[in-house]
């Protein structure tokens, strides 16, 4: 296998034995609350509908909305996509204008809860995180009380924040076709002409790279251990800064006052110094590319840092129907399928699409 070609990530607990299972047997062993970072006034010319949508994908509600509501899909807002085979409850913001429609809406799969005005349209990413409760079926014997170990180590130090598997394509073709547009090499003109895929493709390659330099750390040991030239970021805030003083900084780790980042590379990323640069340009060079490279597509690679590990909030689990039930709380952009994974100990969970 050539360095460049995407690896079975490690697990963080390798030796809690796994509880196997099956994720997603029905809708509703996937549910997906949003966690809104604000909530509407009540006064505005748009209106937020808090919706709930059971087997329905983020691009078909959109369409029915659009249909339904006699919209431009331009003028939908959603904060962040959401699975298909779920129940998902979400905001969606339309304009005030249709509010006659909105209270005679109806559409197999998809309820309008409740219909709040506001000032402005809703944005991407205006996610605070998602609240989930999740079914894992078929286990093995004992799962909960094997959940339970593995749960205990996650909730005092985390799960590796990778991205799931499906973030590459198919047969990793997405992320082979990130890489040859990165290196100047020819890719299928679709690739060219569509910008959305060559955003998937060029973000596959920052989120592979960001996968290894995690695995690498993870299998040296070092995921815990706070290095100088390190780019923490304050849980609080989200601010970023450069590690100098070690002992301190490894002390406000230790009590989650910071975390530890990882790289999507791209001209305005804060870079790191000192080892951790030295790991990270490694990582690029295993895929055969330079920091240069992504100024290429400077706008859809801009670059910026994620957290290496994720404390995931109000973790709870119990027993359910052949199964295990899972209740947490994720920031925006997290995967629940690769917490689940570091559980299952198979690669299914991770395989699964999930979007935030």
């Amino acid at each position: 296998m050539s360095e460049s070609e995407i690896e079975t990530l490690p697990f963080l607990t390798p030796d809690l034995p796994g509880i196997g299972g099956q994720l997603k047997q029905t809708p509703e062993d996937f549910v997906v609350e949003e966690i809104p970072v604000y909530e509407p006034t009540g006064a505005g010319e748009h209106l937020f509908l808090w919706i709930e949508k059971r087997d329905v994908s983020a691009p078909y509600l959109v369409k029915i909305l659009s249909r339904e509501l006699q919209l431009n899909p331009r003028d939908i807002g959603v904060a962040g996509l959401k699975d298909r085979f779920a129940v998902t409850r979400q905001y969606v913001s339309v304009p005030a204008t249709c509010e006659p429609l909105v209270e005679t809406f109806e559409f197999t799969g998809i309820q309008i809860l409740k219909a709040t005005r506001h000032e402005n349209k809703l944005k991407t990413g205006h996610l605070k995180g998602n609240r989930f409760s999740l079914v894992v079926r078929n286990t093995e014997d004992d799962a909960l009380v094997k959940a339970q170990a593995i749960a205990k180590s996650i909730t005092q130090n985390g799960f590796p924040n990778y991205y799931g598997a499906q973030r590459m394509g198919r047969d990793n073709e997405t992320f082979e076709m990130g890489l040859k547009l990165l290196r100047g090499e020819r890719v299928p003109g679709k690739y060219l002409r569509n910008k959305a895929l060559k955003r998937l493709a060029l973000s596959a390659v920052q989120s592979a790279l960001f996968n290894r330099v995690l695995a690498n750390r993870l299998q040296a040991g070092q995921l815990f251990t706070v290095q100088a030239g390190d780019v923490m970021q304050v849980s609080a805030s989200g601010g970023l800064f450069v590690v100098e003083y070690v002992a301190a900084e490894q002390l406000r780790f230790d009590q989650g006052e910071t975390m530890i980042t990882g790289p999507l590379f791209g001209p305005k990323m804060k870079q790191p110094a000192q080892e951790t640069s030295a790991q990270e340009q490694q990582a690029l060079s295993d895929f055969g590319l330079e920091p240069e490279q992504f100024t290429r597509y400077k706008k859809l690679t801009a670059g910026t840092r994620r957290p290496l590990l994720i404390r995931p909030a109000a973790l709870q689990l119990e027993s359910a129907e052949n199964g295990v039930c899972f209740e947490f709380t994720l920031p925006s952009g997290v995967y629940a399928t690769m917490l689940l994974r570091e559980f299952m100990k198979t690669e299914a969970a991770g395989d699964m699409t999930e979007t935030s």
